[in-house]
């Protein structure tokens, strides 16, 4: 039984009790005041073992939550501590993908400027050749253009065949003209 019910049967008990005229007495039913003592002399040890036994529980729900939350901190550290992780190692792969940009630009740059100046180089190269060339082109038509000198009159007759030049007189030279491909400068 409850010992609150046994509580409260006790103070109704009194409750119904005489009172002693002139006095803080009250009579009550002796018979029945011992049979709710005796109740409750019953009831207290199954009280105290339930009230144990809820300590008990409560001991054991109280550590479990305790555990619960240790575990819960030490995940929420963990992912902490690899999103902090994961952060340094984005911000790293930032860094080493900005350098490799960079270098790769230096390197085209280089490129660039190393094909520039080889082509700076063929072409002038082949300019040289193109000078060449024409000036020995020139140095043709000049030739071929001049009417002969003559000291005499002798000299502006043409010699026949087989016979040497008059003195004085300046003979046409063959020209050789030879013009040369890109590659073949190229490799000059």
């Amino acid at each position: 039984m409850d010992i609150q019910h046994l509580v409260d049967r006790l103070e109704d008990l009194i409750d119904e009790g005489r009172h002693l005229p002139f006095s803080k007495f009250t009579m009550v039913d002796e018979e029945r005041a011992l049979e709710i003592i005796d109740q409750m002399r019953i009831s207290i040890p199954e009280e105290i073992e339930k009230a144990a036994r809820i300590l008990a529980q409560r001991d054991r729900v109280l550590a479990q939550a305790n555990e619960e939350a240790a575990r819960i901190l030490q995940n929420a550290r963990q992912k902490g501590e690899q999103m902090l992780d994961q952060e340094i190692n984005v911000q790293a792969a930032h860094n080493r993908a900005a350098n490799v940009i960079e270098q790769a630009r230096q390197q085209a740059a280089q490129i660039k400027a190393e094909s520039d100046q080889y082509v700076v180089q063929i072409l002038s190269r082949f300019e040289q050749q193109l000078v060449k060339n024409l000036n020995i082109v020139r140095n043709g038509i000049n030739e071929v253009s001049q009417p002969p000198v003559a000291q005499n009159d002798y000299a502006a007759e043409e010699a026949p065949a087989g016979s040497y030049p008059a003195p004085g007189v300046v003979q046409r030279q063959p020209v050789e003209i030879s013009i040369k491909r890109a590659d073949e400068v190229e490799q000059s």
